[in-house]
Order: structure tokens, then sequence, then C-alpha cells
């Protein structure tokens, strides 16, 4: 058999995921043309087809079904030998902490400084990354580890510890029939219109934030919104959508847009998400602070003021 390329391995694993040509090719920052191109390699190396395909389908055959069944516990070990020994061979280096316009708050400022106290001599910088497609710099490794919303369903990301919690409400306009509610239950959001996000938003992330249905069942209504935050405020403050979203959201502390606790919402938590095949020293040395921290609960409006420490929320 001819040499096969730990490159050719880690695109046919993909592949068997996606069972697509362009979401594999996204994902590897690859061109389709490239995939499929490396995928003839590795199917002559081979010696038989891994995969089937037509103009609308992919499918795995059952030597592809074969080699991933073999090949998958086998490049998970591979993977993390080499992160542990990268790991080993790494010191605490400089630090690249992904924000999006709504994740950047006290609680990702209170563990940067407690992280810079700790390693004075780690630089550490923040970047926005994009709101509606937070992991893609992940991936890109463009940043080291993301601060976001844990609602995480990917294998490649590991997610935890939570650094906040953040109560959930509803931003509704001034006048709107609910502004004067004290407080409201997800049961109500099957009478209104919220925003329905852009892809490539994660879809568990989206089901967080953006609950689909009542707890009855009934459909909550999702309009789509462009690429950008400040639509969807606008939107509410008009009076034409609401908006479920957390305490702390300063986009949305306006006298405009009035902010009605949901009481039977779990918080959102905010945390760390990294790629689990990028674990390094200097990830670790930042989580392990993290969960000597106790997470910063953001009440709701008109409650007791100021950040105060919880237990709730365990590492993902």
């Amino acid at each position: 058999m001819m040499p096969v390329e730990l490159r050719e391995l880690h695109v046919f694993l993909v592949l068997a995921e996606e069972l697509h040509f362009g979401r594999t090719a996204a994902r590897l920052t690859l061109t389709p043309s490239r995939v499929s191109q490396v995928t003839r390699t590795l199917e002559r190396r081979m010696g038989g087809r891994l995969f089937e395909r037509t103009s609308r389908t992919v499918a795995l055959t059952p030597l592809g079904e074969h080699l991933l069944a073999e090949l998958r516990p086998v490049y998970e070990r591979l993977e993390a030998v080499l992160a542990g020994t990268a790991a080993r061979a790494a010191a605490v280096g400089p630090l690249r902490i992904g924000v999006t316009m709504t994740s950047e708050g006290p609680a990702l400022s209170r563990l940067v400084r407690a992280f810079q106290d700790r390693h004075p001599g780690c630089e550490v910088s923040l970047h926005e990354v994009d709101v509606w497609d937070p992991y893609r710099a992940l991936r890109r490794h463009e940043v080291d580890v993301l601060v976001n919303w844990l609602a995480v369903e990917e294998d490649d990301l590991r997610a935890g510890p939570p650094i906040s919690h953040h109560q959930r409400v509803l931003a509704v306009a001034r006048d709107h029939a609910l502004a004067g509610r004290a407080s409201i239950a997800l049961e109500d959001l099957g009478d209104q219109i919220v925003a329905h996000p852009p892809e490539p938003f994660p879809a568990a992330l989206a089901d967080a934030i953006f609950p689909p249905r009542t707890p009855s069942g009934r459909p909550i209504r999702r309009v789509p919104v462009s690429r950008s935050i400040s639509e969807i405020i606008a939107q509410v403050a008009l009076g034409r959508i609401v908006h479920p979203t957390g305490t702390g959201m300063t986009a949305f502390a306006r006298d405009d847009i009035a902010l009605i606790p949901i009481i039977d919402l779990q918080p959102l938590s905010l945390g760390l998400i990294w790629l689990r095949a990028r674990e390094d020293t200097t990830i670790q040395a930042l989580t392990e602070l993290a969960r000597t921290q106790q997470p910063l609960l953001i009440p709701w409006p008109g409650h007791e003021q100021g950040a105060r420490g919880s237990s709730r929320g365990t590492d993902g």
C-alpha cells in the first residue's frame, strides 16, 4: 500500500462527518475541488471508493464505514499525543482571546486582570470576532480561546468553565404591550415575533438564545435579520420585534427599550471555548484560573445591583 499522509486522513474524517464537500471545505479552509482531489488520492491509496457521490448526496461506502470506525479512535489518540507533547514543550505564551460585541464585559475583564497578575510575562490581546459566526476565528487559528455563550454542540470544540451567568430578559419597545409587566413566561413569546439569526450562526446557540417553541409547543415566529445586532436593536425599539437576551447587554440599555425578566428560562452562561486539538499550557492555565473564580451572576433589572458570585454551571 502507498504511504498515506496525515492531512488526507483529516480530510476523510471531516468529510465523513459533514457528507458535504462545501461544508468540509469551509471547515478546513480549502476549496471543494481540493477536498475532492485529496479524497480521490486517498481512495487510490486504499484501493477502493470510500464515498458514493451523486449530484445531490455524499455517502460512505462499506469500505469507507470500515475505515471510519477503525481510524477515528486512532486519529483522536494521535491528536491527543501530539497536543500533549506540544503542551509539555510550550511555556505560557501569548494569548489571543476572541470576543463578540455581546460577550465582552466585566467577567472577562476580571479574568484577564487575574491572569496577567499570575502570568505577568504573558501578552494577552482581545480580538472581536463575528457575532454570527463565532467559531470561525478559532478554527482558522486567529484566536486561541473564545469567550462566548456555553451552548456548544461542536465535536472539535470544548466548552467551559463559565465565567458569568446572565438572567434571561425580553427586550421590548417602551410602548409595547408587555413593557409594563413585572415579568413574563416563555409561553408569552408564542404571541410575539423575534429575530432569526443569519447563517452560519450555530444551531444549538440559536435555540438557546432564540427559543423556537414555547413550553406548550407553540412555535415562536422568527423573522430573518441582516448581519447586524444594531438592526435587531432598532427593530425592537420600533416595536416590530421582541428580543430574548441576557442581563448585562449594554447595547439594549436605552431609554426606548424595556427589559422584562423571563422567569422560566435558565440563565445564559458565558464562558471559555477552545479547539480540543489546540489545547496548550496557556489555555490550560487560563481555564484552571477561571475554575478557581466564582462565576459572576448578572441580576435582573431592578434587583440587587452589581455582580454576585454563583456556583451555577459546570465545565462542559
